[in-house]
């Protein structure tokens, strides 16, 4: 079992397709282009040492910060939570900005692991396992989850962090592109969600959805980030499904990966992650 269990639909550029060696490509069970595996390589060698930005050793640090009703928001751990399960896990609650305590998540990391951290739940899968780290202002972390990314010549294609609050991005188009990367390059996917990922503080509903996506790289030029000034690709993505609408503006570099991410909710808040460190 994946780590994401949902079945997808992709329309690839055909004339780029055509184009690149098919014989090293296939589509995943998300439809996906992954590399083709080599029986006779390691698992490092089929998907994760060719990678130039999401490679094993890595650390990628980004800020966040979160618009409701013009007021900026952060995370902070919250009171205990009895599970259905039975067991009581921490809660998760708003702070503003100014407000924040040493139980604030300030920071998410994204580390690279070699390997497949998922051989025993799933032998065949095909990403690159990341980490995502909550940290917060004491040092200490939050949370942490295991998921994946798919880096290759194709495309880049990343699972959002989606623990404790950020749970609300699995509604929102994920951080994606596709080659050719160049202006007007457009694609669409699709992504049935299970109401899990419901919760009253953004929206509840009950049963599954389909998210229907559209993305487009409308833009390159070099912007400023905290790393300096830098060229990216401006990539515009719109889901849409039975209960709203989300969009999400990513700017993609080809040295960093996604630099910087603006998300506009199911609720109407947004969020921001910014890339503040490449180690």
């Amino acid at each position: 079992m994946k780590p994401t269990q949902y079945l997808a639909f992709l329309l690839l550029p055909t004339v780029y397709f055509s184009q690149t060696d098919q014989s090293k490509f296939i589509y995943d069970d998300l439809d996906i282009t992954v590399e083709k595996p080599d029986k006779n390589k390691s698992y490092d060698a089929n998907y994760n040492e060719d990678n130039k930005i999401y490679k094993p050793g890595k650390k990628l640090t980004y800020s966040y910060s979160i618009v409701k009703n013009n007021q900026n928001y952060l995370i902070k751990k919250g009171n205990l939570e009895m599970q259905p399960e039975g067991f009581s896990v921490a809660g998760w609650e708003f702070v503003e900005f100014e407000k924040q305590n040493d139980e604030t998540v300030n920071y998410i990391t994204i580390e690279p692991h070699p390997g497949n951290a998922f051989a025993g739940v799933d032998p065949s899968y095909n990403q690159t396992a990341i980490e995502y780290k909550y940290a917060m202002k004491n040092n200490d972390f939050f949370s942490m989850e295991t998921t994946g990314v798919i880096e290759n010549e194709m495309n880049v294609w990343i699972h959002p962090p989606r623990n404790i609050y950020f749970k609300i991005l699995e509604l929102n188009p994920f951080p994606y592109i596709k080659a050719p990367y160049k202006i007007g390059t457009k694609w669409k996917w699709s992504l049935e969600i299970g109401d899990h990922w419901s919760d009253e503080r953004w929206l509840k509903w009950e049963g599954g959805i389909e998210n229907k996506y559209e993305y487009e790289i409308r833009e390159k030029k070099n912007i400023n980030t905290k790393l300096g000034n830098l060229e990216c690709y401006i990539v515009y993505g719109k889901a849409k499904s039975r209960i709203g609408e989300t969009e999400l503006t990513s700017y993609f570099n080809e040295q960093f990966g996604f630099v910087k991410l603006e998300y506009k909710n199911i609720d109407g808040s947004k969020t921001f992650f910014e890339l503040e460190k490449a180690e």
